[in-house]
């Protein structure tokens, strides 16, 4: 994104867009998925990847952005900020834990971040690709 300006114009991005089983126009189609940050900037660089999303953006931009969407609609959180942000009380001891119980969530569904580093989380959490992705997917068709 950082280059283009578009978010997930990236390999995350492809690999999001792999995981819920659309295609780019889809995906960036606003009548049908509203692409909400847990920061509206970047905040740069750390020393293991991208600095956590600055503190003030999600209280502040939010719940106006949240007001304006369908009540009824899936909610995907995609990385620990914004599961630790909107399941604080209920979400697991850690994101792998979260994310394995996605069902407790319904309509609500955690994601781990594409980014490269999930290869191996996936490798060690098979379940994921048989039984979590599938379960999206099959409620990624019913929303469109």
């Amino acid at each position: 994104m950082h280059a283009s300006g578009v978010p997930w114009d990236d390999d995350s991005g492809d690999r999001l867009r792999d995981w819920l089983g659309l295609e780019k126009p889809d995906f960036y189609d606003p009548d049908k998925i509203a692409l909400v940050p847990m920061g509206f900037c970047y905040p740069g660089k750390g020393t293991s990847g991208d600095m956590p999303p600055r503190p003030e953006c999600a209280p502040q931009w939010h719940e106006q952005v949240l007001a304006t969407l369908p009540k009824d609609r899936l909610t995907l959180l995609v990385g620990s900020y914004a599961q630790s942000h909107y399941l604080a009380k209920s979400k697991k001891r850690t994101m792998t834990e979260t994310v394995q119980h996605f069902a407790e969530y319904d309509p609500i569904i955690p994601l781990p971040h594409p980014a490269w580093r999930v290869r191996m989380w996936m490798g060690k959490n098979p379940w994921f690709a048989e039984e979590l992705l599938p379960f999206l997917r099959e409620k990624i068709t019913q929303a469109f």
